[in-house]
């Protein structure tokens, strides 16, 4: 068996274990602090047969442990596992040399994601066009400076003109994605709805929104 297919068994059994919101409740004490099971049993209103149950799932799944109490030995602690759920989330993209977002014309989402990833991640970032605009929207350069961030009003490139060999491509429109099919294909596709076509302050703010959630997302922490 593979490690990453180990891995996804291992998180598979996790997230199993937590299906119960019984087990979950249990979890979210134990996320808190250490506690007995008699403890845990009281806090939440549960019977002690159903609590030491629910023990035995979590700690086969290997989400907590029991220790022994350094005063009254009888007595055992719950602890949950360090770093078990953190586990849960999926794995990060790895390490890139430099990302390429593209939209069709290079004149709102795909600048949003450059310049977002340049701000919460850094490294070497670009954006490009399948179609570019003469110009980034004004829409889109007053949602990123609202939140700090500057583009480059007549900043826009083609696709051609931008991609090199072992770039990563991030096609952030349906269009770019469908479109780009030889030599340039993109290895992801986030399919962000074009602000362009509502053309309204919240739409461009929702979009870069969802571009932020989704970097925040696969990106690994600095």
């Amino acid at each position: 068996m593979t490690a990453e297919a180990s891995s996804l068994q291992a998180r598979a059994r996790v997230h199993a274990a937590l299906g119960d919101p019984a087990r979950l409740a249990i979890v979210d004490a134990l996320t808190l602090g250490d506690a007995s099971p008699g403890e845990i049993s009281a806090e939440l209103g549960m019977p002690t047969n159903l609590v030491a149950h629910h023990v035995n799932v979590l700690q086969q799944a290997g989400l907590l442990t029991r220790t022994r109490s350094e005063g009254d030995r009888r007595r055992t602690y719950l602890r949950l596992v360090p770093g078990v759920l953190s586990s849960l989330t999926a794995p990060r993209l790895d390490a890139t040399d430099r990302v390429v977002f593209v939209c069709t014309r290079n004149s709102a989402r795909s600048q949003l994601a450059a310049a977002l990833w340049r701000d919460r991640v850094g490294g070497d970032v670009a954006s490009a066009g399948t179609h570019p605009a003469p110009r980034v929207h004004p829409r889109a350069v007053r949602v990123a400076h609202e939140h700090g961030l500057a583009l480059d009003p007549a900043g826009t490139h083609h696709v051609d003109d931008v991609v090199g060999d072992g770039d990563l491509i991030i096609a952030v429109c349906d269009s770019a994605h469908e479109d780009l099919t030889a030599r340039v294909r993109p290895r992801l596709h986030w399919s962000v709805p074009d602000p362009g076509r509502i053309d309204t302050d919240e739409a461009f703010e929702a979009t870069f929104t969802d571009l932020a959630d989704r970097i925040d997302r696969i990106t690994p922490t600095r």
